[in-house]
């Protein structure tokens, strides 16, 4: 008997005993299930910055909790080993994350690393118990939600970074996905914290790609946009990293997109942005939450 997943974009449908694409969810009698609930590979206390988000709780640590798996097959991929095949790890519970979380004082959980959507049972479980301990939650996800998990996951995560990885073409190729379910998660998760990532290839990633990317964003109210710079892993490891030069070119054009806030990734590279309300210089986000020139209040969650 075959079942239906809607965990993601894909909606497999899997036969008896079959896994579908993540090879996470499995159809056991009929009913899909998590097989390595649970099991999580990769633990980490993490600058919060490192998801990325600088604008939401800067300055301060963060759990960070990745199981394996990802329903994306990106050739780039800077986490394969664990996106693209299953590690069993260490079983954390819910309770046992939390609980380290309060007893460290680390203010927030993070669910990164590979694709968070794959094992969302896991991720909504602990985001629950996570939030009525008073801690923040924060998804770092690829973004193809299901309509049926966006239902889920919305009423327990406070903050999400979420991939636009390119355009449609780049999508079908690379990644073996689409980008129209990522852009719909993006105006899915309106009015949540959101930070958006774009790895840069040089010699793929062209002007014209990222002006497309960047008014897709504006359009969709993004604030805050971390462009980050390409090394060479998986299937893409013979090729040239991204050259900070490349990065610095495309930073200049992705705003022009009116993307107020505009962040280099694994760069040299230093921000130059500027207040959206006295356009004065801010080089580096303000832990007030305010505008160091003009006292406007900056898009972001501050304490």
């Amino acid at each position: 008997m075959r079942a239906s997943c809607d965990f993601c974009f894909r909606k497999c449908s899997i036969e008896e005993g079959e896994y579908g694409q993540c090879h996470v969810r499995k159809n056991s009698g009929g009913k899909i299930v998590s097989p390595h609930y649970g099991e999580i590979p990769a633990i980490a206390l993490d600058p919060v910055e490192k998801k990325p988000l600088y604008h939401f709780l800067p300055g301060t640590k963060t759990l960070s909790l990745g199981a394996s798996g990802c329903n994306l097959f990106c050739d780039f991929c800077q986490n394969w080993t664990l996106s693209q095949r299953i590690s069993k790890g260490e079983h954390i519970s819910a309770e046992k994350a939390v609980s380290y979380a309060i007893r460290n004082r680390i203010p927030s959980i993070s669910f990164t690393y590979s694709e968070p959507l794959v094992w969302q049972d896991f991720m909504i479980s602990t985001a629950s118990m996570a939030r009525e301990k008073g801690l923040r939650t924060v998804m770092v996800s690829n973004g193809s939600f299901s309509d049926e998990a966006l239902k889920r996951i919305l009423p327990v995560i406070d903050a999400f970074n979420i991939d636009v990885k390119g355009d449609e073409d780049f999508y079908r190729k690379i990644c073996h996905g689409s980008l129209a379910p990522v852009l719909n998660g993006l105006e899915g998760i309106a009015g949540k914290h959101v930070e958006v990532t774009t790895m840069i290839i040089e010699g793929i990633h062209t002007p014209s790609m990222i002006e497309k990317i960047g008014k897709e964003l504006y359009q969709r109210g993004i604030s805050v946009w971390h462009l980050s710079r390409f090394y060479p892993n998986y299937k893409m490891n013979n090729r040239k990293p991204t050259s900070e030069l490349y990065l610095a070119k495309i930073i200049k054009i992705a705003k022009t997109s009116g993307v107020p806030f505009i962040y280099p990734g694994n760069s040299f590279l230093k921000a130059d942005n500027h207040c959206p309300h006295c356009m004065k210089p801010i080089y580096t986000p303000p832990l007030s939450g305010e505008c160091p020139n003009c006292g406007e209040r900056i898009y972001g969650v501050w304490t």
